[in-house]
């Protein structure tokens, strides 16, 4: 049965392969646990088999770590989900799994660096206008001017680029079309005229959009390798790809940019989603705020 709704996950819901690969994971480790409690069929298992489960994962085992509440929460998700499946396919009858309820996940507000900062990592993809430098200026450029995550930026091809937008395809082989702004317009330019040529014509046969030194498709790592030793030479610690994609959504949201035109610029699949950016910059304007009152509280001479 657990194939069965991984398949349904894969082919009717579309989810993607890291996300599918964790479920199967963490379905493995519920039917060993039930398997470990008596429980050989789902129509066997009980609310309290879920809930001992919930508390394994919390807890841990001799062969298991305790989880975050993240990865815990994730784990039901799943669980909750197949026994949903089960009675939708009239496996079971009932639906074990209903009144269980995920951890609640700790919220973490998403990092950002401020555009100087976001200035000088682009400034810091090279020393000088080779091939590869221009290819990591582009690569920079378009993972913080559209948001991109580096699995859609990667993914790329020379056909993506249409003029002034960019189509990127998302989880779930969801697409979107995304502005591209001037910077990344001219970073994109002078790479497609002088550099991707030369690269390619180190191997050749792929419209990837960008290229590793043989003229293959650059890989995630490889674009990991380009942000960390861009970041590196300008100075910068903690940045990752995801952190320009946060950094590329708080610019807009404090430039004044409606949250729902951010969440389809990001591919969000809800607008929830994208609202904690606005956290982000609440919480900047309660420091300026408090920093202000300090100074007005201040007793003068």
């Amino acid at each position: 049965m657990s194939a069965a709704y991984l398949d349904h996950l894969a082919v009717e819901r579309g989810l993607a392969v890291n996300t599918l690969t964790s479920y199967r994971r963490d379905l493995g480790r519920y039917l060993e646990h039930l398997r470990s409690r008596g429980r050989p069929s789902l129509a066997e298992v009980a609310e309290a088999d879920v809930e001992a489960f919930l508390a394994v994962l919390r807890e841990g085992d001799e062969r298991h770590p305790a989880l975050v509440a993240s990865s815990a929460a994730r784990a039901v998700s799943a669980v909750r989900g197949l026994h949903r499946f089960a009675v939708r396919e009239g496996v079971t009858a009932h639906d074990p799994a209903r009144e269980v309820h995920p951890p609640s996940r700790p919220h973490h507000l998403p990092k950002a660096i401020g555009v100087a900062e976001v200035e000088r990592l682009i400034a810091a993809a090279g020393p000088n206008d080779a091939p590869l430098t221009l290819r990591n200026r582009a690569l920079l450029e378009v993972l913080y001017g559209t948001g991109a995550r580096i699995s859609e930026a990667v993914g790329l091809t020379v056909e993506d680029i249409e003029a002034e937008r960019v189509r990127l395809r998302g989880k779930g082989g969801r697409g979107r079309t995304v502005p591209l702004g001037r910077f990344a317009r001219e970073a994109l330019g002078a790479y497609l005229a002088r550099a991707r040529p030369l690269i390619w014509a180190q191997g050749g046969g792929t419209t990837a959009l960008f290229l590793n030194a043989r003229g293959g498709r650059l890989t995630r790592q490889g674009a990991w390798e380009v942000l960390r030793s861009a970041a590196e030479r300008a100075g910068l610690t903690g940045v990752s790809p995801h952190m320009l994609r946060h950094s590329f959504a708080t610019h807009l949201l404090d430039g004044g940019a409606d949250v729902r035109v951010v969440q389809e610029l990001l591919g969000h699949a809800s607008v929830a989603t994208t609202q904690v950016y606005t956290l982000v910059g609440v919480d900047r304007l309660r420091e300026a705020y408090a920093a202000a009152r300090l100074r007005a509280d201040r007793p003068t001479s």
